[in-house]
């Protein structure tokens, strides 16, 4: 399966919402994906099938030297196949384009699977935050990679 990813747009809004709130205990509202389209700091990124359906999305920021993945979700039909793989290296692809040396992200103490995916990317456990998440209350892992130029 081709899995293409490319810039979001307003058009994509409702559908990475509806993505969001399947994914999420605690989703981001409407407005925050809004306002991530409206930044200039921002990579907001769509993975889109074969069909040209979104089948997930990706929301990084960037300061200075720094990146941060703030969200990352696959539909759930869409699991296993390549999705989150690919959202992540077009993160990490625009961060290399802006220079930066590190990038960071919190995951769900209990989210292996996501864990094994940013693993396999070489992020490494730099701290833990307690009671992070709020529904159900939980840690998160606090997740860094350094890029080297062949991103």
């Amino acid at each position: 399966m081709t899995i293409e990813v490319s810039r979001a747009g307003v058009d994509d809004v409702d559908l990475v919402v509806g993505i969001e709130r399947e994914a999420f205990s605690d989703p981001w509202s409407e407005n925050a994906f809004h306002a991530a389209l409206a930044h200039p700091a921002v990579f907001f990124g769509c993975a889109r099938d074969g069909d040209g359906e979104v089948a997930g999305y990706v929301v990084a920021w960037f300061a200075a030297d720094e990146g941060e993945i703030a969200n990352l979700a696959v539909a759930p039909a869409m699991w296993g196949k390549g999705v989150g793989r690919r959202l992540l290296e077009a993160a990490l692809e625009a961060a290399s384009a802006r220079d930066v040396v590190s990038v960071y992200l919190e995951v769900r103490d209990s989210n292996e699977r996501a864990r094994r995916l940013y693993g396999a990317f070489g992020f490494e456990e730099i701290g833990r935050r307690r009671r992070y998440y709020r529904r159900p209350v939980e840690d998160a892992i606090v997740l860094r990679r350094t890029l080297s130029q062949d991103v």
